[in-house]
């Protein structure tokens, strides 16, 4: 028989749709091979006892994880330099363009030795906050191939699964030329965006970033994502140079459909709605950002009823904790709506989780105390996760069968960020061509 690599008895574990007891998981080469409640300890083969004695038969890594286990979490959205900002852009007054200058500014004084650091930090924490896995919407490309391999080396270090999504970005806004550091961004145009990356995952900025005469060449890309809406100005200018809303344009443009997620999608009409529903568009709304920016609240319940496939980033990271952005689906449609309950608890760990764990899928676990102030008495099920449970009380995450984050790592994680962020914010301005 072949022997399992690692074992883990999860205390209690979502599967199946259900937080059930005493699960047993065995993985081998980063996959779960077996999933089963144990029902009576003593008599499985001597699989564990409850004195929580390993299993004599397993070799490798074999261990029982005390608390509530969910599969990993999934950060469908990120910006990693934008973690250089958080706590400062949040000082007084202003709107989402004048957050864009100060976000320039940091985009302005990236090395690829920087921005490795500050990746690298910025992935410790999300894994630290239950993330196995992220899709990094990477623009700043001067000097290429130097940032994207800062990107990909950062993400293997921290050991989260990556999804580098090239951006294309040639315009300062609707066919005008990059300005300033808008440079870093730019290939000059699509094609030569196409040329440099090849196949593979693709992302457009927006539509205000690529003309649409240049959209034609993502058309066939998977997957393909793209900010939507995420500001009226962006809706007025659309209608302004070509007639018709954001989400019209990709549909014109043969861009929606379900290997498409659109991100943020905050600002739709009814006509929107349906054309992302119809095409079985994905979305991807990012809470804590929008609440940041102030951006406004996006539709969700209505795009995923629509036909849409919800799903979570912490893009700025203005915070990252991916139960914040789950519960915030629901708290914020409470404050749009006055109405409570428009999502369940199950339905949002659905929205927020990667895979399963099941036989076949990633070895992806994700262990949240119970017994925390903010988790003690709250049952210790799908709602402990949802509506109680914050980044704080993860305490154990594998990903792909290895262990990438145990209790008492936050504080080196810390340290890490601080000295990340610094290097950043000391460095020497980008010298622009």
């Amino acid at each position: 028989m072949t022997q399992p690599t690692s074992a883990y008895l999860l205390e209690r574990a979502w599967v199946d749709g259900a937080v059930r007891d005493d699960v047993l998981v065995e993985i081998s080469d980063g996959r779960f091979t077996r999933v089963e409640v144990v029902r009576d300890f003593m008599t499985l083969s001597g699989v564990a006892t409850p004195d929580n004695v390993m299993n004599p038969r397993l070799t490798g890594d074999s261990s029982t994880l005390p608390g509530l286990t969910i599969p990993g979490l999934r950060n469908d959205h990120s910006h990693a330099f934008h973690r250089a900002l958080r706590g400062r852009t949040q000082r007084g007054r202003g709107t989402f363009w004048t957050w864009r200058e100060q976000m320039y500014g940091v985009a302005a004084r990236l090395t690829p030795d920087t921005y490795a650091a500050l990746a690298r930090a910025t992935y410790r924490e999300m894994v630290a906050a239950g993330c196995t896995s992220v899709s990094e919407f990477h623009y700043v490309h001067d000097p290429e191939p130097e940032m994207e391999a800062a990107l990909r080396w950062a993400a293997d270090e921290a050991g989260i699964r990556l999804t580098l999504l090239d951006t294309c970005y040639v315009s300062s806004g609707f066919g005008a030329p990059p300005q300033g550091v808008q440079e870093r961004f730019s290939d000059g145009t699509a094609q030569r965006w196409a040329e440099r990356v090849g196949d593979g995952p693709a992302a457009i900025h927006s539509v205000r970033a690529v003309p649409r005469e240049q959209l034609h060449v993502f058309r066939g890309r998977a997957p393909l994502h793209v900010h939507l809406s995420e500001q009226v100005a962006e809706n007025e200018a659309c209608l302004a140079a070509y007639g018709v809303t954001p989400t019209r344009l990709l549909h014109e443009e043969g861009l929606l459909g379900p290997t498409t997620t659109v991100v943020h999608a905050t600002h739709l009409t009814d006509d929107d709605v349906e054309l992302l529903g119809s095409t079985r568009t994905n979305v991807c709304i990012t809470p804590t950002t929008e609440r940041d920016l102030a951006d406004g609240i996006g539709p969700a319940r209505r795009l995923h009823d629509a036909g849409c496939r919800i799903s979570v980033g912490s893009d700025s990271h203005a915070v990252i904790d991916p139960f914040e952005e789950l519960r915030g689906l629901e708290m914020d449609e409470r404050l749009a709506t006055q109405v409570r309950g428009h999502w369940s608890a199950a339905e949002l760990l659905a929205i927020g989780t990667g895979n399963a764990i099941a036989v076949g899928e990633p070895a992806d676990l994700v262990t949240i105390d119970t017994a925390s102030p903010r988790t003690a008495g709250t049952g210790a099920d799908e709602n402990t996760a949802v509506f109680a449970a914050t980044a704080a009380d993860v305490v154990h995450v594998v990903a792909q069968g290895r262990v990438v984050h145990r209790r008492g790592d936050d504080e080196a994680v810390g340290r890490e960020l601080d000295a990340a962020i610094r290097a950043v914010h000391e460095g020497a301005p980008w010298p622009a061509s």
